[in-house]
């Protein structure tokens, strides 16, 4: 055991060296490594699919569940999108280097501040394998080394885009260590990573509050994450109608297994009786709705053929249900859905669906979360989506990064002083 951890302790400290050339590479350089990147996403499609799928198998054999599954899967079309999101990074402006502000004090000093990068970044993820590449190149093209731990259930598929970070890298201008893959599943690391305060900059959990609490108690350096992600829309007394039904079909059964989808529905009592009808009609056979009293006596009187529908329980609220189930309550003002996003909210992502500009612009005031929608659905909180290529992770946090975190969060910034001679009068 003593010999496994140290490895992973030579490459934390492989990226740490790493990351010091990293930051002073050149956009063009960091450009040309992406590239690299996306041609080999492509180039070796079969090869990642088959080591994919030997993680699904194992997966479907220890019980994992579908929307376990569903996030672990890879397929043509997700590899053309990581390859395409890959391309997207390279195109963004390089953040490192950008001055903030600058000002001449009167007294004639120059100060500015210009960004950099953190330095090294680790990662502790779950299930997504295409969390590996999204990270090292949004690493990769902010100036950042990058330490990716993924779970068990993709060993497989990790590794496999761990060789394909690592030869390309080796055919660039970068160095081949900047992106670090550890392929050993023993949660020992875990531990030993979270005490690596001297060589990692950050540490980002991405997966179940399990993982994200533990990491955020036990870390020794700073932590950026969000836990659970309890997402609500709110469907107004003056919403059109048809556009809710779209936008909250959307967000709930495009893919539901991600932590933007719709876990609670919150209706106005005055278009509850039209919108639960169209809503109950299109998900009859799908989506289980979890009702409080009087949604559940208004849908038993709609009599839909096929509707599941269930009573809600007081711990339905404050779940992430990462499935075809959805909350739903009736309330008679915005005051009452306020209150119920505030009571249960994560800080995530919240939606009002409304055509009265008054009640929208009350919604993105009073609402107190990372991102805030307006007649749109949650599932666009995603960094491609937000136009940043990819994320590092979605912040409910107010400190440094909030919301999907891409380039520009993942730099800091150093103070510029420049002066004649100048010396602080005694």
């Amino acid at each position: 055991m003593t010999t496994t951890l140290s490895r992973v302790r030579e490459q934390a400290e492989a990226a740490r060296a790493a990351s010091r050339r990293l930051g002073v590479a050149s956009t063009d350089a960091k450009n040309g490594a992406l590239e690299r990147i996306a041609a080999l996403l492509l180039e070796r499609e079969d090869a990642i699919l088959t080591e994919n799928e030997k993680d699904l198998v194992a997966g479907r054999e220890a019980g994992l569940d579908d929307y376990f599954l569903e996030r672990l899967t890879l397929t043509p079309a997700r590899i053309a999108g990581m390859a395409a999101d890959t391309r997207h990074i390279a195109s963004l402006p390089d953040p490192v280097g950008e001055t903030i502000d600058a000002r001449t004090l009167p007294n004639g000093l120059q100060i500015s501040r210009k960004r950099v990068p953190l330095g090294v970044v680790a990662c502790i993820y779950e299930s997504r394998p295409n969390v590996t590449i999204d990270i090292a190149t949004l690493c990769l093209k902010s100036g950042n080394a990058a330490v990716l731990r993924g779970g068990k259930e993709a060993v497989r598929s990790n590794a496999v885009l761990g060789d394909l970070l690592r030869d390309a890298l080796d055919g660039s201008e970068l160095p081949t260590e900047a992106a670090q893959v550890i392929r050993d599943p023993d949660r020992a690391h875990i531990d030993e990573l979270l005490r690596m305060h001297d060589v990692i900059d950050l540490m980002v959990p991405r997966g179940g509050a399990g993982l994200i609490n533990y990491v955020r108690e036990t870390a020794t350096m700073p932590v950026v994450a969000h836990g659970e992600a309890v997402s609500h829309t709110y469907v107004d007394a003056e919403a059109d109608l048809a556009m809710a039904l779209k936008v909250v079909d959307n967000a709930k059964t495009r893919r539901y297994s991600i932590c933007n989808a719709l876990d609670t529905l919150l209706v106005h009592e005055a278009v509850a009786p039209d919108l639960l009808r169209s809503l109950g009609e299109r998900w009859a056979g799908t989506v289980t709705l979890l009702g409080d009293d009087r949604s559940l006596g208004l849908l038993a009187g709609l009599n839909i053929p096929g509707l599941n529908v269930e009573p809600a329980g007081p711990d339905d609220w404050d779940t992430e249900h990462l499935a075809l189930r959805a909350g739903v309550r009736i309330v008679p003002s915005m005051d009452e859905a306020l209150a119920h996003i505030e009571a249960h909210s994560s800080k995530h992502s919240e939606a009002v669906i409304t055509d009265s500009y008054e009640n929208a612009m009350r919604f993105t005031s009073e609402v107190d979360a990372a991102v805030v929608y307006v007649n749109a659905s949650t599932q666009f909180t995603d960094g491609a989506q937000f136009g940043l290529g990819a994320e590092i992770g979605i912040s409910t946090q107010k400190m440094h990064a909030r919301g999907p975190m891409g380039l520009v969060e993942l730099t800091s910034y150093k103070w510029m002083v420049l002066g004649a001679g100048h010396v602080r009068p005694a």
